[in-house]
């Protein structure tokens, strides 16, 4: 057996999410079904962190174990050949048994996107998260200052979420206008399920004059999600890239990567 990693991105708009669901289209399901036509048998991947419905891959890991013997090229040509338009492998290259795509990432990116005027946007429609009232970035980011470092951050978490513990640690949170769009990029040690959406409700409360920046400080504080208001929609969020540590030897995340 021999352990591949993989880069994989995807337009999560016509998906269920990632992981495989029953009644409805994955990302998955499709990754698994092209890359088990290459190796000429079943193929199960592992990822770095799961999207949900109607969330975008710009820089999702995987990992899968196999037996066939191909080259680089070819899993990346074989794959893209049999995967739907909305989903491309972006690279492919073996990696030792002691790989794993979740549990050996150090930081996760995320960005979400923020499409902000009075009319809701045509051709970028599932691309951004439409924001009506006008939003002033400097009390987002006074507000973003509050939820940097290592927190219990149960209050920004859906109350569905299966982690074990809600400590996390966010290294960044940063809040840039260009425009009509304003971008918030973050990076943690990992994220909770919801915990950028309920991130970026909160901000966008704060930015749009409804709270004062210290109120994400007080949600936080409270640890109960039933206080820290509305979770943002799905349309606006980027799963942006993996750091792992380099003896790897895997691709950068590009977090700086002008998708927007």
């Amino acid at each position: 057996m021999v352990r591949i990693a993989a880069g994989v991105e995807y337009d999560g708009s016509a998906f269920c999410g990632w992981q495989y669901q029953e009644h409805s289209p994955s990302v998955q399901v499709a990754v698994e079904r092209a890359l088990a036509k290459v190796a000429n048998h079943p193929v199960r991947v592992v990822c770095a962190g799961r999207t949900d419905t109607g969330v975008h891959g710009a820089g999702q890991v995987i990992h899968f174990d196999m037996h066939a013997e191909r080259s680089e090229f070819s899993w990346v040509r074989g794959a893209n050949s049999n995967l739907p338009y909305s989903v491309r492998l972006l690279w492919a290259r073996p990696v030792e048994a002691a790989f794993h795509a979740r549990f050996s990432a150090r930081r996760r990116y995320y960005r979400y996107v923020i499409f902000n005027r009075a009319i809701r946007p045509a051709y970028l429609h599932r691309r951004v998260s439409w924001e009506y009232r006008p939003l002033n970035v400097e009390p987002m980011r006074q507000a973003a200052h509050y939820l940097l470092g290592e927190h219990d951050f149960s209050a920004y978490r859906a109350v569905a979420c299966q982690a074990r513990s809600p400590v996390r640690t966010l290294y960044q949170l940063d809040v840039v206008r260009r425009g009509e769009f304003i971008i918030l990029d973050l990076n943690a040690n990992a994220f909770l399920h919801h915990m950028v959406r309920n991130i970026a409700g909160v901000l966008m409360t704060i930015g749009a004059g409804e709270a004062e920046p210290d109120w994400a400080r007080q949600v936080l504080e409270q640890q109960d999600r039933t206080l820290g208001g509305v979770t943002a929609p799905p349309d606006g969020l980027y799963f942006m890239g993996v750091d792992y540590p380099a003896e790897f030897n895997l691709p950068k995340p590009v977090v700086a990567d002008p998708i927007w």
